[in-house]
C-alpha cells in the first residue's frame, strides 16, 4: 500500500483537519471553460481532448479515435439522463474512457455533484475503512464508481461542501501521507 499510517481515526476528523476549498489554477481555468456544457449538454471532441490531457494524457491517442459526431451522441444521452449507471456505462462505450476518465469528465462539467476516483482517492478510503475492497486502487467499476460518489456526497451534504472539495481532500491528504512510490 502506498499510503502510512494516517493519524485521524475517522474521515470526518481528516476532512475537518485537511479541507480545503482552493482549486488549482489549471484545474478552476478548464472547470470554468467547461461550464458551458450545461447549456450545451455534449462535449465537442475538443472538449474531451482537453479533459483528457487534465485526467490522463496516456490515453489521447485512444480519445482521439473518437469520432466528433460519437461524441456528441453519447455524451448528449450522458448528460441527459439521471442514471448514474447509464451515465457510466455510455462515457466508457468512448475510447479511451476508463471509469477514472469517466468520473473527470463528470466532475470537470459538474463538480458540485461529482469528484475524480482515482488510486489516491480510493487507497485512502480503503486505509480508512469506508471501502474493503481493491486495496491497490485500481481497476474500477460502477459498483466502485458508485460507492466512492455515495461517499464524497455525503460528506459534501454534511460539511456544505461541493463533492469535488471532499474528492480533493482525500487526494491531497494521501499525497500528504503517501510512502514510496505510487505505482
Amino acid at each position: 500500500m502506498a499510503i502510512k499510517k494516517l493519524p485521524y481515526k475517522s474521515l470526518r476528523e481528516l476532512i475537518v483537519k485537511n479541507i480545503s476549498n482552493e482549486e488549482d489554477y489549471e484545474t478552476r481555468k478548464l472547470i470554468d471553460e467547461l461550464s458551458v456544457v450545461k447549456q450545451q449538454r455534449y462535449l465537442t471532441k475538443k472538449q474531451l481532448i482537453k479533459i483528457c490531457n487534465w485526467k490522463s494524457p496516456r490515453a489521447i491517442q485512444l480519445i482521439k479515435s473518437n469520432s466528433a459526431d460519437k461524441i456528441k451522441s453519447t455524451t448528449t444521452k450522458v448528460f441527459g439522463t439521471r442514471s448514474e449507471r447509464e451515465k457510466l456505462s455510455l462515457l466508457t462505450e468512448l475510447q479511451g474512457v476508463s471509469v477514472p476518465m469517466a468520473s473527470a469528465i463528470l466532475m470537470l462539467t459538474n463538480p458540485k455533484n461529482y469528484g475524480v476516483i482515482d488510486i489516491r482517492v480510493w487507497q485512502l478510503l480503503y486505509k480508512m475503512k469506508s471501502v474493503n475492497n481493491r486495496p491497490s486502487g485500481i481497476g474500477f467499476n460502477f459498483k466502485h464508481w458508485y460507492r466512492f460518489l455515495m461517499i464524497i456526497r455525503y460528506y459534501a451534504k454534511l460539511y456544505k461542501v461541493s463533492a469535488r472539495t471532499i474528492e480533493r481532500t482525500f487526494f491531497e491528504a494521501h499525497v500528504k501521507y503517501q510512502k514510496g512510490n505510487l505505482y
